[in-house]
């Protein structure tokens, strides 16, 4: 008589991570990233990098206005690591980096690759975080 053992190998699950766990995740991570960039860069334009000052003495308004997208820049970074504030910083950095690309195309030269970059970066953080602004505002209201 033949007798057939058979052994169940135990299977391996996998832990399923929600999308929205991913999505989020994903989020803060191009939150911290964009972040670091603009306080990193608005703090050498608030000390007074020579490149920095170079590069608005050849846009030609003024040192004032490097001291003015600093301080934009390291507040809206910052405010980009705090979740309630997180979707109001992108707000204000969107229209210095529109400005950062036309000052690169028409006025200064060099590269906007990556003032654009970081753009696209800021505009998917509004977007990700659409449904918190749009709850700040009806609170307004």
């Amino acid at each position: 008589m033949t007798t057939l053992l058979s052994s169940t190998a135990p299977v391996p699950h996998t832990l399923a991570v929600p999308r929205a766990r991913v999505a989020l995740v994903a989020l803060w991570i191009t939150q911290v990233a964009v972040a670091g960039m603009f306080v990193f860069v608005g703090s050498l334009k608030l000390t007074g990098a020579p490149e920095l000052v170079a590069l608005f003495d050849a846009i030609g308004v003024g040192q004032w206005f490097r001291y003015v997208t600093g301080s934009i820049e390291v507040v809206s970074g910052l405010a980009l690591l705090l979740p309630s504030l997180a979707p109001f910083g992108p707000l204000l950095l969107v229209p210095t980096m529109v400005g950062a690309i036309i000052t690169h195309l028409f006025i200064v030269g060099g590269s906007a690759v990556p003032a654009t970059v970081l753009l696209i970066g800021l505009l998917a953080i509004v977007w990700a975080r659409r449904d918190q602004l749009v709850r700040a505002v009806s609170r307004l209201a």
